[in-house]
């Protein structure tokens, strides 16, 4: 069975679909969200903190599709699991991915996953419903990051305390980069068309 990106996503309309393109983007997205992991603001009062990774896997998810958008990251947190420097600050291995982050990295792969099957149905041609689409991704990576809080992290007791460290520090933050995911697919999109006609 030969498995690539759907034609209704940013890369179908910009690469062939054949499988060796589809895993070399989902590699190529995966060593993006590795890069965008150590851009990192360590917080004193929670362990979670600030990275550029939901960028990524916003654009991951939007760019390939739904199946290659989470496979992407699949592969991201099973090299980071596996050994490579591809977490948080250089950090790797399995500690990482059930340690206190651990729910974000699950969720980063739902939240490609969403993102892409809502790009499929052309909701990241818009600067509105792009938006829209990635601040649904976003709300998932928090519901999977802040459960796994809850639930991994003895000085953690309460979902308040749960929300406190694993939400609010990260609005402003992931605020803007929804809008600047917002702002760059729909623009990426207006570029194609226009290759596209001119051709």
């Amino acid at each position: 069975m030969q498995v690539t990106h759907p034609s209704s996503v940013l890369a179908g309309a910009v690469f062939p679909r054949r499988t060796a393109v589809t895993i070399t983007l989902m590699v190529g997205f995966a060593l993006l969200t590795a890069l965008a992991a150590q851009i990192v603001i360590p917080l004193p009062f929670t362990p979670v903190p600030i990275t550029g990774q939901t960028f990524a896997v916003l654009l991951a998810g939007a760019a390939l599709g739904s199946w290659a958008g989470a496979g992407s990251q699949l592969v991201y947190v099973l090299l980071g699991g596996l050994g490579l420097p591809f977490f948080a600050d250089g950090s790797s291995g399995w500690t990482v991915v059930t340690g206190a982050t651990g729910g974000y990295l699950i969720g980063f792969i739902v939240a490609a996953w969403v993102v892409g099957a809502l790009a499929e149905r052309k909701q990241d041609r818009s600067i509105v419903s792009a938006i829209g689409a990635f601040f649904i991704g976003s709300a998932i990576i928090y519901g999977f990051g802040v459960t796994w809080l809850y639930a991994s992290v003895g000085s953690i007791t309460t979902w308040e305390a749960a929300f406190t460290a694993g939400v609010i520090p990260f609005l402003i933050g992931d605020g803007i980069k929804i809008a600047l995911a917002g702002l760059l697919l729909p623009a990426a999109w207006k570029l194609v068309g226009a290759a596209h006609r001119s051709v």
